[in-house]
């Protein structure tokens, strides 16, 4: 009867990052790490420790159809995970523990982040698995209120052309936009908070996880709508760059200093 024995190597060729917990994968082919693994095939969870309501990210991306690297990407995008310093693994940000996302130390010694059931179900979720996928938003849950956004876009469609594209509500929307375009600064326009609330922003630089805001009316209606998403960035610790009427001429002098706060630095 022949016996399979298994060599250990002591100096791996490293193949990449664990799609689940980006912990190293030193075997040519494979895509998981050790532990995750084991996981995925059933055979290192203690079924006391409740594993079935535990989702990794490769549990996550099998319930999404996508895999669990794509999965962190999106929860990354979301601002729930973020990569450490020294790069490897994943992290779960203020944003991410509200979630219900733990920590986690894979035995590589990267980090990688578990979450509760619940997660699945979650609205901003679905909706990014959604848009990556090219489908159609999942329907908002009953008494999800639409704030102003609607009847504000409306009022101003995005007639504006940018540089690299883009069409805006407004000149001023062009000038910022043109600047973090002619900067080097890859960002989005009108990008929606990842929160339940219809809250969408001015701009989005992935980068550094910040948002932009121009205030530029003074009206009733305009100032309500500006409360309340300020209140929505405060409320769930995004980091915000506000803008003025005053700002725009100096937009070489200001941006940069405040960009630079979140560690974007513009040459």
């Amino acid at each position: 009867m022949a016996v399979g024995v298994m060599t250990h190597y002591p100096c791996r060729k490293h193949m990449g990052e664990c799609e689940s917990c980006g912990a190293e994968v030193n075997r040519e082919g494979h895509y998981l790490c050790y532990n995750c693994w084991n996981e995925k095939n059933d055979s290192g969870f203690n079924k006391s420790n409740n594993s079935d309501s535990i989702f990794t990210a490769t549990k996550l991306g099998q319930e999404f159809e996508i895999s669990g690297q794509k999965i962190n990407l999106l929860l990354n995008e979301l601002g729930w995970i973020y990569k450490p310093r020294h790069g490897k693994g994943w992290a779960a940000t203020k944003q991410g523990k509200r979630q219900g996302g733990m920590p986690r130390t894979a035995s590589s010694g990267a980090p990688y982040v578990i979450w509760p059931e619940r997660i699945q179900s979650n609205m901003v979720l679905k909706r990014a698995v959604a848009d990556f996928k090219g489908e159609l938003e999942p329907k908002e849950s009953k008494g999800a209120k639409l704030t102003d956004s609607d009847d504000f876009r409306k009022k101003y469609p995005a007639n504006y052309r940018c540089m690299d594209g883009h069409y805006v509500r407004s000149r001023a929307e062009v000038m910022i936009d043109n600047w973090l375009y002619t900067n080097g600064i890859a960002h989005a326009y009108e990008r929606k908070l990842p929160i339940e609330q219809d809250v969408y922003s001015d701009f989005f630089i992935k980068a550094g996880n910040v948002y932009i805001e121009f205030w530029g009316m003074t009206d009733e209606k305009y100032l309500a709508r500006k409360e309340e998403k300020q209140k929505a960035y405060s409320d769930n610790e995004f980091s915000l760059i506000e803008l003025g009427d005053d700002d725009l001429n100096n937009l070489d002098d200001i941006l940069p200093r405040k960009l630079l706060r979140y560690g974007i630095s513009v040459d």
